[in-house]
C-alpha cells in the first residue's frame, strides 16, 4: 500500500486530504466485461478515489480516502462484484510486488479450484443423464412429479449437473444484474434458469457444464498469459547480501540503501543497480539487454538488478533503490502499457457495446416471433435451395437460447489485449521495451526508418586517428589548443580529442579559455591568450570567411606546412578540401578544423566504428518489408556518404542540425508514410518525438531514455530493430485475425441459428469456448517469437 496526499480545501481554511492506495490482485477479473462489472461496484463506494483495472494482469489499484473508507471496504466492493481478491506476490493485504511495481494476479490452480470441482461433478452428472436418456431407456423411470410434470432419472441427473454447474454461473449473472452489466455470465445464468424453469433439462445442463468447462479453459489461457509477466517480476531476487560494520548480512533487496555495498557471489542475481566497486566477473545482462553474450564488469562498471553473474565475485555500491532499479521501470512500464487502448481495442470496445445487445434482442425475437407468424412451418426458397422453417414454441425457444450464447462477445475483445500483452512481454524479454500497445500497432505500420548514425549505426566511440598540423604548428600545438577549447564541451568528438591530447601528453598546461561558447551544429569557440579560437567543421571555417579550395598544404622536410596555390603548381602538395579533408571525410572520418579568425592551426581526424550488425539489420528491414531506411547525421557529407554505402542504406542526409532532422522526419512521412525514428533518446529527442515511433538506443539505465522514448532498445544492438519490426508487424496480423475470425465464427453461428443448423452445445464449443481459446492461442504465438529468427535467418 502507498500513501499519497493532495491539497484539498476545508472548512478551516486550507487542510491537506490523505489518499491510500491498495494494489489488490483480482485472478479471475481476465476480461473488460470483468472489469467494467468491478468498476461499476467500486464507484458507488463513497470515498473511493480513482480504481485502475488490468484485466491482463487480473490486478486492481485502487486509490480512496481512509477517513470515509477503508481497505475492506474496497475489498468487499470488488467481491460484491463477484470476484474474489487474492494476495499478489508480495503483501497478503494489498498484493504489492517485492520491487514496489503494480502488482500480479498469483497462478491459479485452475483445474482443482472449487469452480473445477463443481464442473467435474456437473459433467460426470451429464454423462451419466445422457446414458440414461439414451442408452439405458428401460432403467429411465420416474422417480418424482412436479406440477404434474414426471421427473425421470435422467431428468434429476441433468438438473443435478445443471446445479453443480451452474450455480457459479447464476451467481455471477446475478452480480452482473445487480451492477447492471450485460454481460456473459448475465446472459448465461437467464439463459441455464430459464431452460430449466420450462422443464429443457438437457439444454440447461449442457449449457451449465459446457460454458463451465469453456470458463476454466479461458482462465488457463489468460493464466499462459500472465506467465509472462511473472517471469519478468521473477528476475529480480527478493534478498541481498550487505556488508554493514564488516559483517555480512542478508536482508529485503527493499530495505539496502543507497551507497551500500553489496556482495555478489558466482552465479548469484545482482539484487540492485550499482557500481562495481571490488572483483571483476562475467555478467548475464540478457534479462535487462537481451544480450546473449555476458559483459564483462570490473572496478567502475555499472550492473543493474536482474543480471547474473558467472564465475567472478563482485562487490558493487547501490545507485538505486529497489523500487527505481532498471528492472523495475521495466516491470512498470511494461505493466503499465497494458492501461493503453490502442485504436484496434477501442474499435472492438465501440463495436462490443453495439453488438451485444443486438444480438440480445434477436435472440427474444427468435424465441417469440416465428411460432407467432409462421406457426406450423413456412417455406423458404434461395438461389435453388429450400428450406422449411418450422417448430413449436419450445424449438424456438432453444434456438432463442443459441442465439443468447452467441451474443457473448468474450473471445471478441480479448482478441486484441492479449495480443498486445504476449507483444509487449515477449519484446521485453529480449531486450526491447514497448510503452504501449498504440506503439507496438504503429511500429507494424511504418514505412520509413530513420537511423541516427552516431551511437546507432556506429558504435559512438569516438577516437582521433589523424592530426595534420598547419603552418609553423606542430601536433601538439593542434592538440593543445583543441582540447583547451573542448574541455567545456560535452560532445563526445571533445571526449576523444581530450583522450588522444593526454595520450599523446598535450594537456600538461593547457592554456586558459575564457567566454567560451558552443555553435550549435558547427563548432565551439572561446578566448584563449586573449585571442579568439575555434574548433568546428570545415563549414564554421568557411562562414569565418576561410576559402578551403585556396588553402593548401604541402610537405616540407617530413612535415606538413601551409603554402600557396603557386607553391602547390610547383610542388607536390594537395588542397585541404581536395586533398586531406575529403580524403579524410571518404575514408568516414569526421574532420574538426581548429585555429583563429586570420589563420589555421591544423586539422583533427575522428572516426568511429561501424557497429559490426548494421549492415545485416539493414538488410533485413528491407527483406521485411520496410519501404525506405534513411541515416540522419549531423555529419559531414563525406563522412555520411562512406557510412551510408557501408551499411546500405537507401540514402542519407548530412549536416542536420537537431531542428532539421525533424523537418527531415516530416518530409519522409509526407513522401513515405509512417516514420520510425531511431537514436539516442537525448540528441535525437526533437526528432524522435517529431516521428510516429521514436526509438532510443542504450536505454539501460539511462532514465532520460525509458521516460522520451516509446520504444527503448535497452542494448546497444542495431541487431534488434529488424526483430522489433517483425514483432509489431507480426502482432498487427494476428490481432486482425484475432478479431476477423471472431466476428466470422460468430456471423456464421448466428445465421445458423434460424436454420436449426447450430445446437446450444455447437455454440458454445465453437463460438465461446473454442474462439476464446483460439484467439488466445493465436497471440501467445507472439511469445514465442526470437530476434535470431529475424536477424541471422
Amino acid at each position: 500500500m502507498t500513501e499519497t496526499s493532495d491539497a484539498a480545501g476545508s472548512a478551516s481554511g486550507g487542510g491537506r486530504r490523505r489518499e491510500l492506495t491498495a494494489r489488490l490482485a483480482v485472478p479471475e477479473m481476465d476480461c473488460p466485461s470483468c472489469a467494467q462489472k468491478v468498476d461499476k461496484s467500486l464507484r458507488r463506494v463513497d470515498g473511493v478515489v480513482d480504481a485502475t483495472l488490468q484485466p491482463t494482469t487480473g490486478t486492481a489499484t485502487v486509490t480512496y480516502d481512509p477517513d470515509r473508507v477503508t481497505e475492506a471496504d474496497v475489498v468487499r466492493a470488488i467481491e460484491g462484484a463477484g470476484y474474489e481478491v487474492a494476495a499478489g506476490d508480495g503483501d497478503a493485504a494489498t498484493g504489492e510486488t517485492s520491487t514496489g511495481g503494480p502488482a500480479i494476479a498469483p497462478p491459479s490452480e485452475v483445474w482443482t479450484s472449487p469452480r473445477a470441482r463443481k464442473t467435474w461433478i456437473g459433467a460426470g452428472l451429464l454423462v451419466l443423464g445422457l446414458l440414461f436418456e439414451f442408452l439405458l431407456a428401460a432403467q429411465n423411470v420416474t422417480v418424482a412429479s412436479v406440477l404434474t410434470h414426471p421427473l425421470h432419472v435422467a431428468d434429476v441427473l441433468f438438473l443435478g449437473a445443471a446445479v453443480a454447474s451452474g450455480v457459479p454461473i447464476v451467481r455471477g449473472g446475478y452480480y452482473s444484474a445487480k451492477n447492471l452489466s450485460l454481460d456473459i455470465d448475465l446472459l448465461m445464468g437467464t439463459a441455464i434458469v430459464a431452460a430449466t424453469g420450462i422443464g429443457y433439462f438437457v439444454e440447461a445442463a449442457t449449457l451449465a457444464v459446457l460454458f463451465s468447462i469453456a470458463e476454466l479453459l479461458e482462465d488457463y489461457a489468460m493464466d499462459r498469459a500472465r506467465d509472462s509477466l511473472r517471469e519478468l517480476m521473477e528476475l529480480s531476487p527478493d534478498e541481498a547480501t550487505v556488508r554493514r560494520e564488516g559483517t555480512e548480512t542478508t536482508v529485503p533487496a527493499e530495505d539496502v540503501a543507497v551507497g551500500e555495498t553489496v556482495v555478489v557471489r558466482p552465479g548469484e542475481k545482482i539484487p540492485l543497480d550499482g557500481t562495481v566497486v571490488e572483483g571483476g566477473s562475467a555478467v548475464d545482462e540478457s534479462p535487462i539487454t537481451g544480450e546473449s553474450v555476458p559483459v564483462d564488469k570490473g572496478v567502475g562498471d555499472e550492473v543493474y538488478a536482474g543480471s547474473i553473474t558467472q564465475e567472478g565475485y563482485l562487490e558493487f555500491e547501490a545507485t538505486a533503490p529497489a523500487s527505481e532499479s532498471t528492472l523495475s521501470r521495466i516491470i512498470e512500464l511494461v505493466q503499465g502499457a497494458q492501461e493503453q487502448k490502442t485504436d484496434k481495442e477501442q474499435f472492438v470496445d465501440r463495436f462490443a457495446g453495439y453488438y451485444t445487445p443486438t444480438v440480445v434482442v434477436l435472440a427474444i425475437l427468435t424465441a417469440v416471433l416465428p411460432p407467432l407468424l409462421i406457426g406450423g412451418g413456412a417455406t423458404v426458397s434461395l438461389a435453388g435451395v429450400s428450406h422449411t422453417f418450422g417448430g413449436g414454441w419450445g424449438t424456438w425457444f432453444v434456438r432463442g437460447l443459441t442465439l443468447l450464447v452467441i451474443a457473448c462477445p468474450c473471445a471478441f475483445v480479448i482478441s486484441t489485449p492479449v495480443s498486445v500483452v504476449s507483444g509487449i512481454t515477449s519484446a521485453a524479454r529480449n531486450g526491447v521495451l514497448i510503452k504501449g500497445g498504440t506503439h507496438l500497432e504503429a511500429m507494424g505500420e511504418v514505412d520509413a526508418i530513420a537511423l541516427d548514425k552516431t551511437g546507432t549505426l556506429t558504435k559512438g566511440e569516438l577516437a582521433v586517428t589523424d592530426v595534420v598540423a598547419l603552418g609553423d604548428a606542430t601536433d601538439a600545438d593542434v592538440l593543445r589548443y583543441a582540447a583547451a577549447l573542448e574541455a567545456r564541451s560535452e560532445h563526445p568528438i571533445a571526449e576523444a580529442i581530450l583522450e588522444r591530447a593526454r595520450a599523446a601528453g598535450a594537456d600538461d598546461e593547457l592554456p586558459p579559455v575564457e567566454a567560451f561558447e558552443s555553435i550549435t551544429g558547427e563548432g565551439i569557440r572561446a578566448d584563449v591568450d586573449g585571442e579568439t579560437y575555434y574548433a568546428g567543421k570545415p563549414a564554421l571555417f568557411e562562414d569565418l570567411g576561410f576559402d578551403l579550395s585556396h588553402t593548401h598544404a604541402r610537405t616540407d622536410g617530413g612535415a606538413v606546412v601551409e603554402a600557396t596555390r603557386e607553391e602547390c603548381e610547383r610542388d607536390d602538395c594537395a588542397d585541404l578540401d581536395g586533398g586531406a579533408i575529403s580524403r579524410f571525410e571518404a575514408e568516414g572520418k569526421t574532420v574538426i578544423l581548429v585555429g583563429t579568425e586570420s589563420e589555421l592551426l591544423g586539422i583533427v581526424a575522428i572516426a568511429d566504428e561501424v557497429r559490426p550488425a548494421a549492415e545485416r539489420a539493414v538488410d533485413r528491414l528491407h527483406d521485411l518489408g520496410v519501404a525506405h531506411v534513411v541515416m540522419l547525421t549531423g555529419d559531414n557529407e563525406g563522412t555520411a556518404r562512406a557510412i551510408a554505402e557501408r551499411v546500405g542504406v537507401d540514402a542519407y542526409r548530412a549536416e542536420l542540425l537537431p531542428e532539421e532532422k525533424v523537418d527531415a522526419v516530416e518530409s519522409l512521412r509526407a513522401e513515405y508514410g509512417d516514420v520510425a525514428m531511431v537514436g539516442d533518446g537525448i540528441n535525437d529527442a526533437p526528432a524522435l518525438a517529431a516521428a510516429d515511433v521514436g526509438i532510443a538506443m542504450g536505454a539501460a539505465g539511462t532514465d532520460t531514455a525509458l521516460e522520451t522514448a516509446d520504444i527503448a532498445l535497452m542494448g546497444d544492438d542495431v541487431g534488434k530493430l529488424p526483430y522489433l519490426y517483425a514483432l509489431s508487424h507480426t502482432a498487427n496480423g494476428v490481432i486482425r485475425q484475432n478479431i476477423w475470425a471472431s466476428l466470422g465464427v460468430k456471423a456464421l453461428l448466428a445465421l445458423g441459428v434460424p436454420l436449426g443448423l447450430v445446437s446450444v452445445a455447437l455454440a458454445v464449443v465453437v463460438g465461446d469456448m473454442g474462439m476464446s481459446l483460439g484467439v488466445t492461442g493465436n497471440a501467445m504465438r507472439l511469445s514465442r517469437i526470437e530476434p535470431d529468427r529475424f536477424f541471422d535467418a
